[in-house]
Protein backbone atom coordinates (compact mmCIF):
# COMPACT_ATOMS: atom_id res chain seq x y z
CA UNK A 1 0.00 0.00 0.00
CA UNK A 2 1.33 3.01 -1.02
CA UNK A 3 1.05 6.24 0.82
CA UNK A 4 -0.10 9.50 -0.87
CA UNK A 5 3.47 12.59 -1.44
CA UNK A 6 3.42 14.64 1.57
CA UNK A 7 2.86 17.59 -0.93
CA UNK A 8 -0.59 16.19 -1.44
CA UNK A 9 -1.50 16.88 1.87
CA UNK A 10 -4.03 19.41 3.05
CA UNK A 11 -1.87 22.10 5.91
CA UNK A 12 -3.35 21.93 9.14
CA UNK A 13 -2.93 24.92 11.01
CA UNK A 14 -2.77 24.76 15.34
CA UNK A 15 -5.64 26.37 16.77
CA UNK A 16 -4.43 29.97 18.36
CA UNK A 17 -4.73 29.98 21.73
CA UNK A 18 -6.64 32.42 23.74
CA UNK A 19 -5.42 35.85 24.17
CA UNK A 20 -5.49 37.03 27.66
CA UNK A 21 -7.79 39.77 28.39
CA UNK A 22 -6.40 43.36 28.61
CA UNK A 23 -7.83 45.56 31.36
CA UNK A 24 -7.53 49.28 31.04
CA UNK A 25 -7.20 51.50 34.08
CA UNK A 26 -8.63 55.08 33.71
CA UNK A 27 -5.79 57.79 34.70
CA UNK A 28 -6.65 59.66 37.98
CA UNK A 29 -7.52 62.83 35.81
CA UNK A 30 -9.68 61.21 33.46
CA UNK A 31 -13.26 62.96 33.19
CA UNK A 32 -14.80 60.01 30.63
CA UNK A 33 -14.20 57.22 33.03
CA UNK A 34 -15.83 53.81 31.00
CA UNK A 35 -18.17 51.63 33.62
CA UNK A 36 -16.42 48.95 35.00
CA UNK A 37 -18.37 45.59 35.41
CA UNK A 38 -17.70 44.53 38.92
CA UNK A 39 -16.14 41.33 39.46
CA UNK A 40 -16.36 39.17 42.43
CA UNK A 41 -12.95 39.68 43.96
CA UNK A 42 -13.66 43.59 43.88
CA UNK A 43 -17.33 44.24 44.59
CA UNK A 44 -16.41 47.69 44.81
CA UNK A 45 -16.82 50.08 41.85
CA UNK A 46 -15.06 53.03 40.54
CA UNK A 47 -17.15 56.43 40.59
CA UNK A 48 -15.50 59.62 38.15
CA UNK A 49 -15.45 62.66 39.24
CA UNK A 50 -14.57 65.96 37.13
CA UNK A 51 -10.89 67.56 37.92
CA UNK A 52 -10.94 70.67 40.26
CA UNK A 53 -10.03 72.94 37.89
CA UNK A 54 -13.76 72.14 36.35
CA UNK A 55 -15.71 73.17 39.46
CA UNK A 56 -15.34 76.71 40.19
CA UNK A 57 -14.73 76.83 43.92
CA UNK A 58 -16.53 79.45 46.34
CA UNK A 59 -13.70 80.65 47.14
CA UNK A 60 -12.71 82.51 44.32
CA UNK A 61 -16.59 83.64 43.95
CA UNK A 62 -16.07 85.00 47.08
CA UNK A 63 -12.86 87.02 46.16
CA UNK A 64 -13.95 88.29 43.17
CA UNK A 65 -17.12 89.54 44.98
CA UNK A 66 -14.89 91.20 47.79
CA UNK A 67 -12.62 92.78 44.85
CA UNK A 68 -15.69 94.04 43.08
CA UNK A 69 -17.61 95.47 46.19
CA UNK A 70 -14.31 96.81 47.63
CA UNK A 71 -13.92 100.24 45.97
CA UNK A 72 -17.38 101.20 47.00
CA UNK A 73 -17.19 99.92 50.40
CA UNK A 74 -13.83 102.19 50.65
CA UNK A 75 -15.39 105.02 48.87
CA UNK A 76 -18.58 105.17 51.45
CA UNK A 77 -15.95 105.25 54.18
CA UNK A 78 -13.93 107.92 52.71
CA UNK A 79 -17.43 110.05 52.16
CA UNK A 80 -18.30 109.30 55.86
CA UNK A 81 -14.87 110.62 57.27
CA UNK A 82 -15.11 113.50 54.95
CA UNK A 83 -18.72 114.14 55.04
CA UNK A 84 -17.94 117.67 56.37
CA UNK A 85 -16.39 118.83 53.55
CA UNK A 86 -18.59 117.50 51.04
CA UNK A 87 -21.75 119.21 52.92
CA UNK A 88 -19.97 122.32 52.60
CA UNK A 89 -19.06 122.48 49.23
CA UNK A 90 -22.76 121.20 47.90
CA UNK A 91 -24.49 124.13 49.96
CA UNK A 92 -21.95 126.63 48.06
CA UNK A 93 -22.90 125.14 44.76
CA UNK A 94 -26.45 125.03 45.59
CA UNK A 95 -26.46 129.00 45.82
CA UNK A 96 -24.07 129.13 42.89
CA UNK A 97 -24.91 129.97 39.19
CA UNK A 98 -25.84 126.71 37.54
CA UNK A 99 -25.02 127.71 34.05
CA UNK A 100 -21.81 128.33 34.92
CA UNK A 101 -21.48 124.64 37.16
CA UNK A 102 -22.83 123.01 34.12
CA UNK A 103 -20.32 124.73 31.56
CA UNK A 104 -17.74 123.12 34.53
CA UNK A 105 -18.93 119.82 34.39
CA UNK A 106 -18.67 119.85 30.41
CA UNK A 107 -14.81 120.60 31.02
CA UNK A 108 -14.73 117.80 33.57
CA UNK A 109 -16.06 115.34 31.08
CA UNK A 110 -14.05 116.74 28.54
CA UNK A 111 -11.10 115.98 30.60
CA UNK A 112 -11.56 112.42 30.83
CA UNK A 113 -11.76 112.20 26.56
CA UNK A 114 -8.82 113.96 26.67
CA UNK A 115 -7.28 111.54 29.09
CA UNK A 116 -8.14 108.66 27.33
CA UNK A 117 -6.12 110.43 24.14
CA UNK A 118 -2.90 111.13 25.90
CA UNK A 119 -3.18 107.66 26.95
CA UNK A 120 -3.87 106.33 23.26
CA UNK A 121 -0.92 108.10 22.06
CA UNK A 122 1.59 106.70 24.70
CA UNK A 123 1.02 103.31 22.74
CA UNK A 124 1.42 102.01 19.20
CA UNK A 125 -1.51 99.81 19.71
CA UNK A 126 -4.88 100.82 18.80
CA UNK A 127 -7.70 100.30 22.39
CA UNK A 128 -11.05 99.94 22.12
CA UNK A 129 -12.26 103.37 22.45
CA UNK A 130 -15.32 102.95 24.13
CA UNK A 131 -13.76 100.65 26.94
CA UNK A 132 -10.28 103.31 27.13
CA UNK A 133 -13.30 105.63 28.02
CA UNK A 134 -14.34 103.41 30.53
CA UNK A 135 -11.07 102.64 31.78
CA UNK A 136 -10.26 106.12 32.83
CA UNK A 137 -13.76 107.04 34.79
CA UNK A 138 -12.63 104.21 36.69
CA UNK A 139 -8.61 105.61 36.88
CA UNK A 140 -10.20 108.79 38.06
CA UNK A 141 -11.92 106.86 40.92
CA UNK A 142 -8.99 104.67 41.87
CA UNK A 143 -6.92 107.64 41.76
CA UNK A 144 -8.58 109.15 44.37
CA UNK A 145 -8.25 106.74 46.88
CA UNK A 146 -4.45 106.19 46.84
CA UNK A 147 -1.41 108.64 46.82
CA UNK A 148 0.72 109.65 43.77
CA UNK A 149 -1.41 108.42 41.10
CA UNK A 150 -0.93 105.04 41.78
CA UNK A 151 -4.52 103.82 41.26
CA UNK A 152 -4.50 105.14 38.30
CA UNK A 153 -1.70 104.14 37.09
CA UNK A 154 -2.92 100.68 38.45
CA UNK A 155 -5.89 100.72 36.51
CA UNK A 156 -4.49 101.30 33.12
CA UNK A 157 -1.77 99.08 33.61
CA UNK A 158 -4.65 95.78 34.45
CA UNK A 159 -7.01 97.27 31.23
CA UNK A 160 -3.62 97.40 29.11
CA UNK A 161 -2.45 93.53 30.20
CA UNK A 162 -6.40 92.49 29.46
CA UNK A 163 -6.01 93.67 25.99
CA UNK A 164 -2.81 91.45 25.66
CA UNK A 165 -0.75 94.53 25.72
CA UNK A 166 3.26 92.71 26.98
CA UNK A 167 4.24 94.24 30.45
CA UNK A 168 7.17 95.95 29.04
CA UNK A 169 5.69 97.95 26.52
CA UNK A 170 1.99 98.83 28.63
CA UNK A 171 5.16 99.67 31.88
CA UNK A 172 6.62 101.81 28.96
CA UNK A 173 3.73 103.34 28.12
CA UNK A 174 2.68 104.83 32.11
CA UNK A 175 6.31 105.64 32.07
CA UNK A 176 5.96 107.76 29.03
CA UNK A 177 2.40 108.86 29.71
CA UNK A 178 3.96 110.25 33.15
CA UNK A 179 6.57 111.83 31.98
CA UNK A 180 5.31 113.71 28.96
CA UNK A 181 2.37 115.68 30.91
CA UNK A 182 4.86 117.93 33.13
CA UNK A 183 6.90 118.82 30.45
CA UNK A 184 4.05 119.79 28.32
CA UNK A 185 2.75 121.49 31.06
CA UNK A 186 6.18 123.88 30.73
CA UNK A 187 4.91 126.03 27.43
CA UNK A 188 1.52 125.88 29.15
CA UNK A 189 2.46 127.91 32.00
CA UNK A 190 5.30 129.85 29.93
CA UNK A 191 2.14 131.44 27.98
CA UNK A 192 -0.14 131.96 31.00
CA UNK A 193 2.35 133.60 32.53
CA UNK A 194 2.81 136.13 30.07
CA UNK A 195 -1.17 136.99 29.82
CA UNK A 196 -1.09 137.25 33.65
CA UNK A 197 2.63 138.86 34.56
CA UNK A 198 1.08 142.52 34.47
CA UNK A 199 -0.83 141.56 37.92
CA UNK A 200 1.16 139.08 39.37
CA UNK A 201 3.22 139.93 42.43
CA UNK A 202 5.92 137.63 42.00
CA UNK A 203 7.72 137.89 45.32
CA UNK A 204 4.67 135.75 46.99
CA UNK A 205 4.65 133.03 45.25
CA UNK A 206 8.43 132.91 44.56
CA UNK A 207 9.89 129.80 46.95
CA UNK A 208 12.52 130.47 49.30
CA UNK A 209 16.09 129.06 48.88
CA UNK A 210 15.44 126.11 51.27
CA UNK A 211 12.45 125.38 49.33
CA UNK A 212 13.97 124.82 46.38
CA UNK A 213 16.80 123.28 47.95
CA UNK A 214 15.08 120.94 49.44
CA UNK A 215 13.20 119.69 46.02
CA UNK A 216 16.50 119.65 44.19
CA UNK A 217 18.08 117.71 46.82
CA UNK A 218 14.95 115.36 47.00
CA UNK A 219 15.15 114.82 43.23
CA UNK A 220 18.57 113.57 42.97
CA UNK A 221 18.33 111.32 45.80
CA UNK A 222 15.16 109.81 44.18
CA UNK A 223 17.18 109.60 40.89
CA UNK A 224 20.61 108.23 42.78
CA UNK A 225 19.14 105.57 44.69
CA UNK A 226 17.06 104.46 41.55
CA UNK A 227 20.77 104.05 39.67
CA UNK A 228 22.33 102.20 43.09
CA UNK A 229 19.67 99.49 43.26
CA UNK A 230 19.55 99.03 39.41
CA UNK A 231 23.49 98.74 39.18
CA UNK A 232 24.23 96.75 42.47
CA UNK A 233 20.66 94.73 42.74
CA UNK A 234 21.67 92.06 39.52
CA UNK A 235 17.55 90.75 39.31
CA UNK A 236 16.92 94.02 38.87
CA UNK A 237 19.09 94.82 35.89
CA UNK A 238 18.04 93.15 33.14
CA UNK A 239 14.54 93.64 33.82
CA UNK A 240 15.41 97.90 34.03
CA UNK A 241 17.51 97.05 30.54
CA UNK A 242 14.41 95.45 28.89
CA UNK A 243 12.43 98.60 30.20
CA UNK A 244 14.50 101.24 28.80
CA UNK A 245 14.98 98.90 25.55
CA UNK A 246 11.11 98.82 24.98
CA UNK A 247 10.68 102.33 26.26
CA UNK A 248 13.00 103.88 23.47
CA UNK A 249 11.84 101.69 20.93
CA UNK A 250 8.29 102.67 21.59
CA UNK A 251 8.87 106.20 21.39
CA UNK A 252 10.59 105.98 18.03
CA UNK A 253 7.56 104.43 16.55
CA UNK A 254 4.79 106.71 18.20
CA UNK A 255 6.55 109.73 17.30
CA UNK A 256 6.60 108.56 13.51
CA UNK A 257 2.65 108.82 13.36
CA UNK A 258 1.55 112.14 13.43
CA UNK A 259 -2.14 111.11 15.06
CA UNK A 260 -0.17 109.27 18.01
CA UNK A 261 2.01 112.52 18.66
CA UNK A 262 -0.93 114.78 18.39
CA UNK A 263 -2.83 112.68 20.70
CA UNK A 264 0.49 112.59 23.45
CA UNK A 265 1.65 116.14 23.42
CA UNK A 266 -1.39 117.92 22.41
CA UNK A 267 -4.03 116.15 24.72
CA UNK A 268 -0.76 116.34 27.78
CA UNK A 269 -1.07 120.41 26.79
CA UNK A 270 -4.66 120.69 26.72
CA UNK A 271 -5.42 118.48 29.83
CA UNK A 272 -4.46 121.18 32.74
CA UNK A 273 -6.26 123.90 30.69
CA UNK A 274 -9.26 122.18 30.67
CA UNK A 275 -9.10 121.40 34.47
CA UNK A 276 -8.16 124.99 35.11
CA UNK A 277 -11.38 126.11 33.01
CA UNK A 278 -13.29 123.95 35.08
CA UNK A 279 -11.94 125.70 38.10
CA UNK A 280 -12.92 128.71 36.98
CA UNK A 281 -16.20 128.22 35.46
CA UNK A 282 -16.91 126.88 39.15
CA UNK A 283 -15.35 130.49 40.86
CA UNK A 284 -17.46 132.31 38.36
CA UNK A 285 -20.73 130.55 39.63
CA UNK A 286 -19.53 131.86 42.75
CA UNK A 287 -18.60 135.51 42.07
CA UNK A 288 -14.93 135.29 42.19
CA UNK A 289 -12.97 138.41 41.23
CA UNK A 290 -10.37 136.49 38.91
CA UNK A 291 -10.00 136.08 34.73
CA UNK A 292 -10.14 132.53 33.11
CA UNK A 293 -6.17 133.27 32.65
CA UNK A 294 -5.31 133.91 36.15
CA UNK A 295 -7.75 130.57 37.60
CA UNK A 296 -5.51 128.47 35.38
CA UNK A 297 -2.10 130.40 35.97
CA UNK A 298 -3.08 129.80 39.76
CA UNK A 299 -3.66 125.64 39.12
CA UNK A 300 -0.67 125.51 36.80
CA UNK A 301 1.46 127.34 39.56
CA UNK A 302 0.02 125.09 42.60
CA UNK A 303 0.66 121.60 40.74
CA UNK A 304 3.88 122.17 39.31
CA UNK A 305 5.02 123.17 43.18
CA UNK A 306 3.07 120.50 45.10
CA UNK A 307 1.87 117.87 42.75
CA UNK A 308 4.88 115.65 43.67
CA UNK A 309 3.25 115.49 46.79
CA UNK A 310 1.53 111.91 47.35
CA UNK A 311 -1.80 112.40 48.60
CA UNK A 312 -4.54 110.64 46.49
CA UNK A 313 -5.54 112.67 43.69
CA UNK A 314 -3.66 115.97 44.98
CA UNK A 315 -6.40 116.66 47.04
CA UNK A 316 -4.78 118.38 50.17
CA UNK A 317 -1.46 120.46 48.96
CA UNK A 318 -3.02 121.06 45.91
CA UNK A 319 -5.86 122.79 47.22
CA UNK A 320 -3.72 124.59 49.51
CA UNK A 321 -1.41 125.89 47.02
CA UNK A 322 -4.32 126.86 44.63
CA UNK A 323 -5.92 128.77 47.18
CA UNK A 324 -3.14 130.40 48.47
CA UNK A 325 -2.14 131.71 44.39
CA UNK A 326 -5.45 133.22 43.81
CA UNK A 327 -5.49 134.84 47.12
CA UNK A 328 -1.97 136.71 45.97
CA UNK A 329 -3.60 137.48 42.56
CA UNK A 330 -6.21 139.02 44.66
CA UNK A 331 -9.17 137.23 45.37
CA UNK A 332 -10.75 137.27 48.60
CA UNK A 333 -9.51 134.18 50.84
CA UNK A 334 -13.17 132.67 51.66
CA UNK A 335 -14.53 133.08 48.17
CA UNK A 336 -11.24 131.45 46.46
CA UNK A 337 -11.45 128.58 49.15
CA UNK A 338 -15.24 128.21 48.44
CA UNK A 339 -14.00 128.02 44.51
CA UNK A 340 -11.60 124.91 45.39
CA UNK A 341 -14.21 122.76 47.80
CA UNK A 342 -17.00 123.32 45.05
CA UNK A 343 -14.02 122.66 42.07
CA UNK A 344 -13.79 119.13 43.95
CA UNK A 345 -17.71 118.58 44.57
CA UNK A 346 -17.74 119.04 40.71
CA UNK A 347 -14.67 116.73 39.85
CA UNK A 348 -14.27 114.15 42.91
CA UNK A 349 -17.62 113.44 44.52
CA UNK A 350 -20.39 113.62 41.82
CA UNK A 351 -18.33 111.82 39.63
CA UNK A 352 -16.75 109.61 42.62
CA UNK A 353 -20.00 107.20 42.52
CA UNK A 354 -20.69 106.20 38.65
CA UNK A 355 -16.60 105.62 38.27
CA UNK A 356 -16.57 103.73 41.15
CA UNK A 357 -19.75 101.64 39.93
CA UNK A 358 -17.65 101.50 36.35
CA UNK A 359 -14.70 100.18 38.03
CA UNK A 360 -16.69 97.43 40.09
CA UNK A 361 -18.32 96.54 36.65
CA UNK A 362 -14.95 95.87 34.39
CA UNK A 363 -13.63 94.31 37.45
CA UNK A 364 -16.52 92.00 37.39
CA UNK A 365 -16.80 91.57 33.74
CA UNK A 366 -12.68 90.57 33.95
CA UNK A 367 -11.49 93.41 31.80
CA UNK A 368 -9.40 94.65 34.87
Amino acid sequence: MSLPPLDSLPATTPPAAPSPTRTTIPAAGDVSCPAHPASAHSPSTTTCSPPAAARPTSLSRLTRLVVTLFPLLLIGTWAALDRSAVLDGVARLGDADPWWLLAGFLFTLLGWVVAACVRQGALPERLPPGLLLASQLAAGAANHVLPASIGAHAVTLRFLRGRGIPLARATASLALYSLVKPVARIPVLIVFLVAVGDTLRFGALAPDRSTLLTAAGSAALGLTTVCLLVTTVRPLRRPAVDFVRTALTDVRILHTRPSRVLALWGGSAVAPVLQGSTIAAVGFALGLPLSWAQVVFALLIASTAVGAVPAPGGIGPVDAAMVFTMVSLGAPTGLSTATVIGYRVLTVWIPLLPGTLILSALVHRKVL
